[in-house]
C-alpha cells in the first residue's frame, strides 16, 4: 500500500515467503533505485524499526530513582563490588580463624612430648586447658603465620614464644592420636601453607578494585556460559535516527533564485545540451520586471549558505527547497528562511565539502565595491535557524561572492567595465570577526562595480614569461589575436622559453571563461591575467564596445568571469526567462581584450543576467 501511495518510492515488488521456520520478506526495487534511500524509507513509515519509551524507575539506596541505562549499570556495578569485597572480607575472616587454629596444632605437633605430659599431668580437661594456655610455648617456625593472621590479642612474645588461645588449646585437647603420625602434621603444614596462600590473595583483593572487577566480570561470564540462551536478535552498531535527509536520494540540481526572490531547484537532467548560438529553451515563468539573478547546480545533500544584504547568513540543504520544473516559478525565499522583510539575498554559496573538513578550509567574500575578506569556513558551520551575522555591508553594497579557497590561490575580480585584478590569498589576512566588509582588493571607477569574483591557483612568473607563453600557445592552438594588440597593456620584451617552463605553465594554466550582457563569452589564458597587490584598478579584462553590424550601440558589461573546464557546460539566463545550456568547448579561446563569440543570440533590448558553469563530472557550480 505504501509503495502504491508513494509513500515509499522505488519498489517494484513485494514478496512474503514466510514459513513455519520464520519470517522472510523479499522487496525487489527498481532498476533506477537506490537500495539504501529505500531502506530509510521502510525504517520510516513501516515496523521494520520501532522505538519504544520505558519508565526506568528503580529503588537505588533505598529511594525511588528515575535512572537510564547507564545509571543502572552503574548501580549494579557498585552493588557487586560491595558484594565481592563484604564476601571476601567473609572469607578472611574465616581463613584467619582457621589458620589461628592450625598455628596452635603447629605448636602442639613441634612440642608434642611437653604437651602430652602437660594433659596427663593435668587433673580435669579444664586444667591442662589452662596450664596449656599459661605456658610460653617455643614458636619461631610459625612465625610467619602468626603475623599474617593479624590478630592483635594473640601475638609472639619478644623472646620468641607464643602463648595458646582457648580455642587453640581446645583444638589441641580434641586432637586425635593418629594426627601426631608424620603424615597427620604434614597435613597440618600444607593445610597451614594454603591458607597463608589464600589470606594474602584475600588482602590483595580487597585493596585492589581492579581485582573486585576482574572477579565481577569472571563471574558474569560464568553466568553467561552456564544460562545464557542463543540471542533471537543481533546487535549491531547503531546507525543513528533516520533523518529526513536519508530519505532523500542524491540527485544533480539546477538552483535558480529570481530577482523578486523566488527560488526553486530543477533536475539536471531537465536541460538538455545544445550547441552555442541557438536560441535556448523557455525557462521559469516570472512575474513582470521579474528576472534571474543566480543560477548553480548542486547536489540534493549539499548545503548552501545564504548570505542576505543585510549581512546575515542562513543554511539550508538543496533537498529543503521547493522542487519545480523548468517553467516554474519557486517559491519566495522568505517562505523558507526567515529574512526580514525588504532584504534580499546578496549571495549565495552550496559547499560540498563535509562539515567536519570546514576547520580546514578558508572562505573569501567580495563586495560589489571592491572589498575583500577571507575568514574560515568553519566560522559558519553552526548557523541556528534564524541566521547569523556574516558581514556588515554598507547601504547600497552588496556580496558579489564567496569562494571556497588556501593560500595557495588567488583571487581574481572582474567589474561591469570589463577590468580585472589579479591578487594573493595572502594579501587578505584571516580575520577573526565576521561583521568587518575587510579591505580594499579593486579600485573601482565612478559607475563601476565588481560583478564577479573567482579563486585561481598561484604561479609565479614573470612579466616576459607569460608573454612568450601566450604566444607561443597562440602559436601551437591558432588563438585569435584580433583586436588584441592595442590593448594589451603588458611591455615585454621577447624571451625564449624553454620546452619545460612551457609544460610547466601549461600544466598551471586555468582558462578564465566571460560573459558579456549581450551574450558574447570567450576563454582566455589566466596567465594573461598579471599577478599583482591588492587595491589597484585592474587591467582590461573584455572589449565591450559594440560591433559594427550591432543594432544596440550601447556597450555590454560584464555579467561573470570564472575558471573553467574543458569538459564543462554552461547555462546562460536573460532577463526574459530565457536559458541556453551548451558545452565550454564551443566557446572559442582567445586574447584578454577581445570582444568574444556569440554564445546567446539575445532579442533587442534582452540581454544576460546570469551565468552558471556546470561541471559534467560532478554537477557542481565553478
Amino acid at each position: 500500500d505504501l509503495a502504491r501511495e508513494k509513500r515509499i518510492e522505488g519498489v517494484a515488488h513485494v514478496q512474503d515467503e514466510s514459513d513455519r521456520f520464520g519470517v522472510r520478506v523479499v522487496v525487489e526495487l527498481k532498476r533506477d533505485a537506490t537500495p539504501e534511500v529505500v531502506l530509510n524509507q521502510l525504517f520510516r513509515f513501516t515496523p521494520l524499526q520501532t522505538s519504544f519509551g520505558c519508565n526506568m524507575l528503580a529503588l537505588n539506596g533505598g529511594r525511588p530513582e528515575q535512572m537510564d541505562l547507564r545509571a543502572i549499570l552503574k548501580a549494579f556495578l557498585a552493588f557487586r563490588e560491595e558484594a565481592v569485597a563484604r564476601r571476601t572480607a567473609f572469607e578472611l575472616r574465616k581463613a584467619r580463624e582457621r589458620a589461628h587454629v592450625l598455628c596452635g596444632l603447629a605448636v602442639a605437633v613441634s612440642n608434642v612430648d611437653e604437651v602430652v605430659a602437660t594433659i596427663r599431668s593435668s587433673a580435669d580437661v579444664a586444667e591442662a586447658r589452662e596450664r596449656l594456655m599459661a605456658r610460653r610455648w617455643p614458636a619461631t617456625d610459625i612465625a610467619d603465620y602468626i603475623r599474617l593472621i593479624d590478630d592483635p590479642s594473640h601475638t609472639m612474645n619478644e623472646d620468641g614464644t607464643y602463648n595458646l588461645s582457648e580455642a587453640q588449646a581446645k583444638a589441641i585437647l580434641e586432637l586425635r592420636l593418629q594426627r601426631l603420625t608424620a603424615l597427620g602434621v604434614k597435613e597440618v603444614t600444607d593445610e597451614l601453607e594454603s591458607l597463608a596462600a589464600k589470606i594474602v590473595d584475600y588482602l590483595d583483593i580487597l585493596r585492589s578494585r581492579e581485582r573486585i572487577l576482574g572477579i565481577i566480570s569472571a563471574e558474569l561470564a560464568e553466568v553467561r556460559d552456564l544460562f545464557a540462551t542463543p540471542r533471537r536478535t543481533e546487535i549491531v552498531e547503531a546507525e543513528g535516527e533516520v533523518d529526513d535527509e536519508d530519505l532523500i536520494e542524491r540527485e544533480d540540481m539546477v538552483v535558480t533564485v529570481t530577482h523578486g526572490g523566488y527560488v526553486k531547484r530543477t533536475p539536471l537532467v531537465d536541460y538538455r545540451a545544445q550547441a552555442r548560438g541557438g536560441k535556448g529553451v523557455g525557462g521559469m515563468a516570472m512575474k513582470e520586471e521579474d528576472f534571474v539573478t543566480t543560477l548553480f547546480a548542486a547536489s540534493t545533500h549539499t548545503p548552501i549558505l545564504f548570505f542576505t544584504t543585510d549581512g546575515m547568513v542562513y543554511k539550508e540543504k538543496t533537498w529543503r527547497l521547493p522542487q519545480g520544473g523548468r517553467n516554474a516559478r519557486g517559491r519566495p525565499i522568505v517562505n523558507i528562511l526567515p529574512v526580514a522583510q525588504g532584504v534580499g539575498v546578496a549571495a549565495i554559496m552550496p559547499v560540498d565539502a563535509p562539515e567536519d573538513d570546514w576547520e580546514k578550509l578558508q572562505i573569501v567574500f567580495a563586495t560589489s565595491d571592491g572589498d575583500v575578506r577571507r575568514n574560515r569556513l568553519s566560522d559558519f558551520t553552526n548557523v541556528m535557524r534564524n541566521g547569523k551575522i556574516a558581514m556588515k555591508l554598507p547601504e547600497g553594497v552588496g556580496l558579489v561572492g564567496a569562494r571556497i579557497c588556501d593560500e595557495g590561490h588567488d583571487v581574481l575580480l572582474s567589474t561591469a567595465n570589463g577590468r580585472a585584478i589579479r591578487f594573493p590569498v595572502t594579501e587578505v589576512r584571516v580575520f577573526a570577526g565576521r561583521d568587518s566588509t575587510g579591505v580594499r582588493g579593486v579600485r573601482l571607477a565612478e559607475g563601476d562595480r565588481v560583478v564577479s569574483m573567482a579563486v585561481i591557483r598561484h604561479f609565479e612568473a614573470t612579466p616576459e614569461e607569460r608573454t612568450a607563453y601566450l604566444k607561443m600557445r597562440r602559436a601551437v592552438t591558432g588563438e585569435s589575436v584580433e583586436e588584441d594588440a592595442a590593448a594589451d597593456d603588458e611591455a615585454a620584451g621577447d624571451i625564449a622559453l624553454s620546452q619545460e617552463r612551457y609544460a610547466e605553465m601549461s600544466a598551471a594554466e586555468e582558462m578564465i571563461l566571460t560573459i558579456t550582457t549581450k551574450g558574447l563569452g570567450k576563454r582566455t589564458s589566466s596567465h594573461a591575467f598579471r599577478t599583482t597587490g591588492r587595491g589597484g584598478q585592474g587591467i582590461v579584462a573584455a572589449d565591450l564596445s559594440p560591433r559594427k553590424n550591432d543594432p544596440d550601440k550601447r556597450p555590454a558589461r560584464v555579467v561573470a568571469a570564472w575558471p573553467v573546464r574543458e569538459d564543462d557546460q554552461i547555462m546562460l539566463v536573460t532577463d526574459a526567462g530565457q536559458s541556453i545550456r551548451c558545452p565550454v568547448s564551443d566557446v572559442s579561446e582567445m586574447s584578454r581584450a577581445a570582444r568574444g563569440v556569440r554564445v546567446l543570440n539575445t532579442a533587442e533590448g534582452e540581454k544576460v543576467v546570469s551565468v552558471a558553469v556546470i561541471a559534467e563530472d560532478s554537477g557542481d557550480p565553478a
